[in-house]
């Protein structure tokens, strides 16, 4: 790192498990790799983290997430994306356009062969005290396991399937698209070791994971259960609670994240969401 970016980028943990609030780095300008670096590093380190204050218009959203990997529209096109910008997703509540649910425990898209790697998600506007976002490490929650549960699901694989967001947007009161054509299911790793850091995380999760390869989903349903509520457990979470101008950064390979839906359609909320491209999960 350079000295200029040791003087001025500040990164404090928010808790000891998952989660880092970063200064001195304006995501909306022109970054050198040493800042970019020191950055990447930071998310690899705390899986998430937090830049207050940054106003970011699309164009550099999707150019700082490009710096992780190509920015990708979302594969089933689950809602609008951005008149100008097809990688970037338009979250939005308001009293004409009630937003899609998000408030159940995923990590992006993993029924795509590929899973995103990177998502970055900028607060325009939030309604006060409403709407926060939890996170949790995954790492932990595979590390956390008892032997014999661990030894159990060691180079097990599970289906995951996009089926639950097309059941999600046929709800009356959402905005989500309607029209989804829903590809068969993926088989990915019960174990992801992560391409970078070389860890395992648990890659499970009750919304797209809909069975283990060798049980039915009746069998499965009780132990999917299971591992979200030990990979869920307060000291393994972190929860952010929104101001216009935040952004956080997080890696979808091991973590997982639940938006609390505690606001109506009078509460305006606007985000706006970029995943950067991942690989197929390995074992």
């Amino acid at each position: 790192m350079t000295k200029s970016a040791e003087k001025t980028i500040a990164i404090t943990p928010m808790t000891p498990a998952i989660g880092a609030k970063v200064t001195g780095v304006d995501l909306a300008g022109e970054m050198d790799d040493d800042t970019f670096a020191v950055v990447h590093q930071a998310v690899l380190d705390h899986l998430v983290l937090y830049f207050p204050g940054q106003d970011i218009p699309p164009s550099a959203q999707v150019a700082f997430t490009e710096r992780f990997g190509a920015v990708e529209p979302h594969p089933l096109k689950s809602r609008a994306g951005h008149p100008e910008y097809e990688g970037l997703l338009v979250l939005e509540n308001a009293p004409e356009r009630r937003g899609a649910r998000n408030d159940f425990w995923h990590s992006d898209i993993t029924c795509a062969s590929s899973p995103p790697s990177i998502s970055v998600l900028h607060a325009l506007t939030v309604p006060d005290g409403k709407g926060d976002t939890m996170f949790c490490n995954m790492y932990e929650a595979w590390d956390g396991l008892p032997d014999d549960l661990k030894n159990r699901l060691e180079g097990q694989t599970a289906e995951h399937s996009g089926e639950a967001i097309r059941q999600r947007n046929n709800a009356d009161t959402t905005d989500g698209n309607k029209d989804i054509d829903v590809p068969p299911p993926e088989i990915h790793p019960v174990a992801r070791r992560h391409p970078e850091t070389g860890r395992q995380a648990l890659f499970t999760n009750r919304f797209f994971t809909t069975k283990f390869s060798d049980m039915s989903a009746e069998e499965s349903a009780p132990l999917l259960v299971e591992l979200e509520e030990r990979a869920t457990v307060p000291e393994n979470v972190y929860r952010h609670q929104w101001q216009p101008g935040d952004v956080l950064i997080w890696d979808n390979r091991c973590t997982m994240h639940y938006a609390v839906y505690d606001y109506d359609e009078n509460e305006s909320r606007r985000l706006h969401r970029t995943t950067a491209a991942g690989d197929r999960p390995q074992a």
